[in-house]
């Protein structure tokens, strides 16, 4: 592998972490949301 295609792979794989952590996010904050929803309502 070449010192390019290196950095390509590695810029490649950081936006695809990136994108891994903000549905985690996402998920995190649904979660909690539908949690506090259930609580405070009673459920």
């Amino acid at each position: 592998m070449t010192p390019d295609e290196r950095v390509i792979f590695e810029r490649r794989r950081r936006g695809r972490n990136i994108a891994i952590l903000l549905v985690l996010i996402a998920l995190c904050a649904l979660f909690y949301f539908v949690g506090m929803a259930r609580l405070l309502r009673g459920g």
